[in-house]
This record gives C-alpha cells, structure tokens and sequence, in this order.
C-alpha cells in the first residue's frame, strides 16, 4: 500500500481527490492539507511514501517551495505537482529548485483523475520523472527570459540596491544614498532580491545571502549554489554549467 498525502488549497477539490485516491487498491491517503507549512509539518511527524500537490497553495510557500522544504529533510522524497496556474514565478522556482528525479510536474485539467495520478506517483516512487510537454516548453521559455540578465527579475528601485550591495556599501550607507527615511526599507529590500534570485532557498543567512548576491551582480548571471556550495548556472539548454570566477 503506497501511502500518500494530499496539498491542495480547494476545500472541495481536496476532499474529492482524497476519496477517489483512497477508492483505488494501491493507495491510501494518510492526510491532507491546504497549506505547504502543515503539509511539512505532518511530514516531520509521519513521513508518507509520496506527496500529491497543487503549485498553488495557502500560506507563504508555493508548492515547489514547499517540495524544496521537505526535501531538506527527506532527500528525494517523490512528489508529484499539478497546477493550472500559467505564472512564470512558478516555473523560475521550479528551474531554481533542483529537482530532477522521483517527481512529476503536469497539468491539472489533463492528468487529475485519479486512475491518471496513480501511474505518475508510481512512477515517482521508482525515480523516474516526467514533466508535462506543455510545463516543460514553458519552464524553458522562462529560462531563455531570465538568461540575459539576473536584472530582469528585479524592479527598479531592487536593482539600485543590488548595485550598491555589490560594491560594499552597508544598508545605512545605502539608504542615506537612496535618501530613505526609514533604513529598515534596505532590510525589506534585501529579502525581495534574496527572493527573485532564489537565495531565500538555499540559505537563511543574511551575510551568506549577501555575498551571494553581491557574486550574482558581479558576474551578470542568475548563479544557483549547490549543497556543496558551489556555484553554477543554466546554458541554453538547462544544463548545469559550474561558474568559477573572472567569468561572464
């Protein structure tokens, strides 16, 4: 018996899915929930042997996120995403997430019956992956987007302080710069960088952050780190290429 846990932010979709799931012989539904942060919760109590889970959740994290977040704690954990949503945040967050095997990523109206589920959380469980042609086509017309430039992601006022960052200058050097009143504002700046260029993910310390992104500034490109702490990025094709420094 595989045992599964439900995220989805529809009430009702989430009861449907949790009675046609636990209507098939080779699944049973252990619990379900509307946000990424009880979905992790439970996980830390009762480790289920797959996830099935919406993009669009409840709560401060998206699905890949939340994906991102438990497999910190349960490496490779298979999941299987679905979304309806077209929001390219979503795809950057995916491309930026490191994901690459015991998943599947599809759309929600052509794979949401649950005898359709059943093959994909399989499928996961084995360590395979699969991602809908059409997700797929868009994830990568995301990437060629982003691939100029990290500034792409960023507004305007975002972009002076990655600058400023970049050059050494301390968040009260750069408010007094800006001519902030509040100096807190280069605080709240900071985070919305450390969130567009995925640093919020792979570390919650602000001075790593920083000097992550001060590097991403410098080399003109949206760098990711590994577990290692070694720095790559995306070419044309998504393959993973290692950045070593004085290189653009």
């Amino acid at each position: 018996m595989i045992k599964i846990i439900i995220v989805e932010d529809n009430h009702n979709l989430r009861k449907a899915l949790e009675e046609g799931l636990n209507c098939l012989e080779d699944l049973e539904v252990t619990g379900s929930y509307p946000s990424g942060e009880e979905a992790i919760q439970s996980c830390l109590t009762n480790i289920p042997d797959a996830v099935l889970m919406d993009v669009q959740l409840s709560g401060e994290l998206n699905g890949i996120q939340t994906a991102v977040s438990m497999r910190r704690e349960f490496s490779r954990l298979p999941v299987v995403f679905y979304s309806i949503q077209d929001d390219d945040q979503y795809y950057r967050d995916f491309q930026k997430s490191g994901i690459l095997s015991h998943y599947a990523y599809v759309r929600k109206s052509n794979y949401l019956m649950p005898v359709m589920i059943l093959p994909l959380i399989k499928d996961a469980l084995a360590g395979r992956s699969f991602i809908d042609p059409e997700i797929e086509t868009r994830v990568r017309e995301v990437r060629e987007k982003d691939a100029d430039s990290p500034f792409t992601l960023l507004e305007p006022q975002e972009k002076l302080v990655a600058e400023m960052l970049a050059e050494g200058y301390t968040n009260e050097q750069i408010a007094d710069r800006l001519g902030m009143k509040d100096k807190r504002s280069v605080s709240r700046i900071n985070g919305q960088i450390y969130s567009a260029w995925g640093l919020d993910l792979s570390t919650t310390d602000d001075k790593v952050a920083r000097i992550r992104a001060a590097l991403i500034v410098a080399s003109g490109r949206l760098l990711v780190w590994d577990s290692n702490g070694k720095p790559y990025y995306l070419d044309e094709n998504g393959k993973r290429v290692e950045w070593v420094k004085n290189e653009r």
